[in-house]
């Protein structure tokens, strides 16, 4: 059995969990070649490069979403810390169910109002693994439930702001990838950090950790 196991210092957004895994042996091409699976492909590029912070050099990622009416890139290095709960399984033995959306690029569903029933068609129409369908489902699952119950929507219905965007889709599905990729059994994580203060979010000014947030770390050990 191979555990992977995060010592929550600090947050952890998507993309850096990308670079982590590729420093930990994920070939980027292999990535970006799964990624490609979901047939978003013309919606975000991935930016793959070595960077430095305090003198420490690892693997840095950003995946920038593509404005495809106006040829604009939006690259999304706002991501809040909070984020790498969405990537922790804390007690789940990657039991999850497949789903997914439409490929269909003439009528791409607006990122911003993605549901999570929309999400389950684009993962169960990808050519994706059985595994990593179910891991990422797995997680998607978990800040669907989440939402749902906080803002009372079954969660087929539930609407993902900034978790339904290109970036955020990428950073789950690819965190799913990399797992099977450095064959994987479980997921641990030390004590998480959820940090302080305020974040803005699509319901406007949310303390941190945000209501969702809050909602899936139900039970696991946290500091601020």
């Amino acid at each position: 059995m191979r555990t992977l196991y995060y010592d929550c210092f600090a947050g952890l957004s998507g993309d850096m969990n990308l670079g982590a895994m590729i420093d930990l042996g994920v070939e980027p091409d292999y990535l970006i070649k799964n990624l490609a699976l979901l047939g978003l492909e013309a919606q975000y590029k991935i930016q793959i490069k070595k960077d430095q912070k305090h003198g420490i050099y690892g693997t840095k990622v950003d995946v920038i979403e593509l404005d495809q009416q106006q040829g604009h890139s939006h690259d999304h290095d706002h991501k809040h810390d909070h984020k790498h709960d969405h990537d922790h399984d804390h007690n789940h033995d990657h039991e999850h169910q497949p789903h997914s959306h439409n490929r269909d690029h003439s009528h791409p569903v607006a990122h911003h109002h993605r549901t999570f029933g929309d999400i389950k068609k684009i993962i169960d129409n990808s050519g994706l693994s059985e595994r990593v369908k179910k891991d990422s489902l797995l997680m998607f699952k978990i800040i669907a439930e989440a939402e749902g119950k906080i803002h009372n929507n079954p969660i087929d219905d539930v609407h993902f702001h900034e978790v339904g965007a290109i970036d955020s889709i990428v950073d789950i599905v690819g965190a799913a990838i990399c797992y099977e990729a450095l064959n994987v059994s479980r997921v641990l994580a030390s004590t998480v950090e959820v940090g302080s203060g305020f974040v803005k979010c699509a319901h406007g000014l949310m303390p941190i950790p945000a209501p969702a947030t809050a909602e899936i770390l139900t039970g696991v050990p946290i500091k601020i």
